[in-house]
């Protein structure tokens, strides 16, 4: 049976946050609540409204020459650029480029970038942009591939997020664990709902849901 994903509506009203509540198993937790973000990600209006909310937590603050895009947030991305760099935008960023970049992984999940893209990478400064920061692993391996390739990390930011501290940096987001007081995200041999023999509804990754 299909899962059930529920609107919760934003003061922006162009980004609602789309949940399902069950029993979910992600590549390194079990959670009690799948973030559907695939709309915010891919419709270009969510996109855009995402990103000139995250863009304004940065525009005064923070050089960035690269926005490294986590999860399928190239679109968001774009549009963050587009925005900071706008002629006549009050920010440090005007009218200076920003590139944007999504990391490759290898077969074991490793974060590598290729000859062509690392110049984009190394001696940059780096915000990174992910569609969710629940458990914060993935945001610290991008962290660390920014080490290895010499960039310089400036920023962490996404559309939901339940960690609030990753790498040293606070967590920017649209959408925090406050909306969802009971959100669990834990290690599976952890997992009270499985201790309570409760079955998984689906797995989930960045790409989606695939319901049992």
């Amino acid at each position: 049976m299909a899962v059930q994903i529920i609107e919760y509506p934003n003061r922006n009203s162009m980004i609602p946050l789309r949940v399902a509540a069950g029993h979910f198993a992600t590549n390194h937790s079990h959670i009690n609540y799948y973030v559907d973000l695939t709309m915010t990600k891919c419709c270009l209006a969510e996109a855009r409204a995402a990103a000139l909310e995250l863009a304004s937590k940065f525009e005064n603050s923070t050089l960035i020459d690269t926005i490294l895009c986590l999860d399928g947030t190239e679109v968001i991305g774009a549009c963050m650029a587009s925005e900071l760099t706008r002629a006549g935008f009050a920010s440090i960023n005007a009218n200076h480029t920003i590139y944007v970049v999504t990391p490759e992984h290898t077969v074991g999940s490793q974060l590598i970038f290729r000859e062509n893209i690392s110049p984009m990478i190394t001696d940059k400064h780096v915000l990174i942009l992910a569609a969710s920061v629940a458990t914060g692993y993935t945001a610290q391996e991008a962290v660390n591939v920014l080490h290895y390739y010499n960039g310089i990390p400036v920023g962490i930011c996404s559309i939901f997020a339940r960690a609030k501290e990753c790498a040293g940096f606070p967590v920017i987001s649209i959408f925090d664990s406050s909306l969802l007081p009971d959100y669990m995200s834990v290690a599976a041999h952890e997992c009270p709902l499985c201790k309570a023999k409760i079955r998984l509804d689906a797995m989930v990754n960045t790409f989606g849901i695939s319901s049992f």
